[in-house]
């Protein structure tokens, strides 16, 4: 991957924190910058030309909006791992997933409007893939905020 320019940096600290919810995001990260609009703008696009920014989108506490969550993990042989993986990010209340050594080797969040719904997601993808399912519902919640320091070091 290429470097980041001092300016994706900048970006990359403004956002993770506090991405500017106002009619002219742009504009305001522009403002806090020291550049025009259509830097910042063209900025957060390089970042997510490169893969450094996935997802740009609000962060919900789906808790307390009525939605239930549980971890899923998924045992799928190697030479099946992408089609598995493009079947699990097709569904929408799937918050992101993740490959991990062992037997149970692709892990994701699935979040649902009930447990129900989890239930028949889980079914639907274990049906179509023909792997091993494990539906791992969190017992205790543990929320760890993690923001990445670009600062000015090189």
């Amino acid at each position: 991957m290429a470097a980041l320019r001092k300016l994706e940096q900048r970006v990359l600290d403004i956002i993770q924190q506090s991405f500017p919810i106002v009619p002219r995001p742009y504009e305001e990260l522009a403002r806090q910058l020291g550049v025009t609009e259509d830097e910042a703008f063209e900025a957060v696009q390089a970042l997510r030309k490169k893969g450094v920014i996935r997802r740009l989108g609000g962060s919900f506490d789906s808790r307390k909006i009525g939605y239930k969550s549980t971890l899923v993990a998924l045992s799928v042989p190697e030479d099946e791992l992408e089609k598995v993986v493009a079947l699990v990010n097709s569904y929408p209340g799937v918050t992101h997933n993740y490959e991990r050594e062992g037997t149970f080797n692709v892990w994701f969040t699935l979040i649902e409007k009930s447990k129900e719904r989890i239930e028949h997601t889980i079914q639907e993808i274990q049906r179509t893939t023909g792997v091993p399912v494990l539906n791992l519902p969190a017992t205790h919640l543990f929320k760890i905020k993690v923001d990445f320091d670009l600062g000015d070091d090189e």
